[in-house]
């Protein structure tokens, strides 16, 4: 044991001799501290060029490490590190990440180009209690993620996107008080989605395309970004939706939710409200005009009249559902002048309200009702998914009279 230290204080000392010599070829006032030049050098090893980067061949261990693409420090020590050219078009690292990077204790942002990195996120990274900023994405990284993540009290923004990362998101994760985005889309997540304290800061929660199910926890509501879209989620949402009133984005599309969508939503400033695909039911009751652009609620249980209030919306998706009556002739109308897509085909719609306005459709207009209990009265194109069938069998549509 006394033999092993002195070692390793003689191979510290060389080191330091090392740098020292460095630091005064080069006229350099600061010197790396040895266990972050050594971490480096770890890091260094693990990971390579892809065919067409070269931005390791600035790393060059007889020089000083602060200088290097993508290291940043601050007195002697490393406080950002940013692996990668970020540069547009750029191919990347492969190879893995260490262990070592859990030693450079005053790290305080890890970034990692898109490339081709593989293997697990290193559990002692969640010994740089100091991280504010991990960015990962793109990469091809597996595994689960780490339960020491609740460790960072500072992160403001997880980024580890489209990898192949497995298991349960941890609950851990949401001690991390100060996360503003939390962004885990497009892996192989699985498991619930764990309560966030309602004084938590989040402002981002992008967990779509993954394999999460049960039920939608109640959420912070500092929220403005919700994607929980293609996962398994099941139940309401009459007790989430309400309190987030700051929402800008909601994508709640391709889960099992089910029950009456709250009016309340309609109201919401979002660029765009993506619900289709569930197993929603019930009346579409909005709680005014919706001046939403996009409003997408196919493939669900709807059903009662299409209701006038969503005349304002750019782009309006209610096609697949079971709404009856005749379509309002604000919708109609608004064709004439703004609307730019109106999809209603696969209902049991049974008319249309003509206005004034509505005597012929705009060519750059897409309007489809194909597949109702009606005869179609504009002949337009619609998608290749609509069929070819014009109205719906009699026998759907017992009220319908020729």
């Amino acid at each position: 044991m006394v033999v092993t230290m002195a070692l390793r204080c003689c191979f510290l000392g060389g080191l330091l001799l090392l740098l020292l010599l460095v630091a005064s070829s080069k006229g350099v006032v600061g010197i790396l501290d040895p266990v972050d030049f050594l971490a480096l050098q770890a890091v260094r090893k693990r990971l390579e060029d892809m065919p067409g980067s070269d931005f390791f061949s600035a790393w060059d261990f007889t020089d000083d490490p602060c200088g290097f693409p993508g290291v940043f420090c601050a007195g002697d020590r490393v406080v950002a590190l940013a692996l990668g050219d970020p540069r547009a078009g750029s191919p990347g690292l492969q190879g893995r990440l260490d262990p070592a990077l859990g030693r450079l204790s005053a790290l305080a942002e890890l970034s990692l180009v898109p490339g081709r990195v593989t293997g697990p996120i290193p559990d002692a990274l969640a010994r740089c209690s100091g991280l504010r900023f991990l960015a990962l994405s793109k990469n091809l990284l597996s595994g689960p993620l780490p339960a020491g993540f609740g460790s960072f009290r500072r992160l403001r923004t997880l980024d580890l996107s489209y990898n192949q990362l497995s298991g349960p998101v941890p609950p851990a994760l949401t001690a991390a008080s100060a996360l503003s985005n939390i962004i885990l889309c497009h892996n192989q997540l699985s498991g619930p989605i764990p309560r966030f304290p309602r004084s938590a800061a989040l402002l981002r929660l992008d967990l779509k395309h993954n394999q999460l199910s049960g039920h939608i926890p109640p959420l912070p509501s500092s929220l403005q970004y919700l994607a929980l879209g293609s996962n398994a989620l099941t139940g309401s949402v009459d007790a989430v939706l309400p309190r987030l009133t700051r929402l800008n984005f909601l994508d709640l599309s391709s889960n099992l939710l089910e029950g009456p969508i709250p009016g309340c939503v309609f109201r919401l400033r979002l660029e765009a409200l993506q619900l289709q695909r569930n197993a929603f039911s019930g009346r579409v009751v909005p709680q005014g005009d919706v001046v939403i652009p996009v409003v997408d609620l196919s493939y669900n249980r709807l059903w009662g009249s299409v209701p006038p209030q969503l005349a304002g919306v750019d782009r309006l998706y209610l096609n697949n559902n079971r709404f009856t009556g005749e379509v309002p002739s604000r919708l109609v109308q608004r064709l004439s002048n703004g609307m730019q897509l109106l999809y209603l085909q696969h209902n049991f719609l049974t008319g249309i309200e003509f206005g004034p306005a509505a005597a012929a459709i705009p060519v750059g207009a897409a309007l489809c009702l194909q597949y109702n209990c009606m005869v179609p009265p504009f002949d337009t194109p619609c998608p290749l998914k609509a069929g070819t069938q014009k109205m719906r069998p009699v026998d759907q549509c017992p009220n319908w009279r020729s």
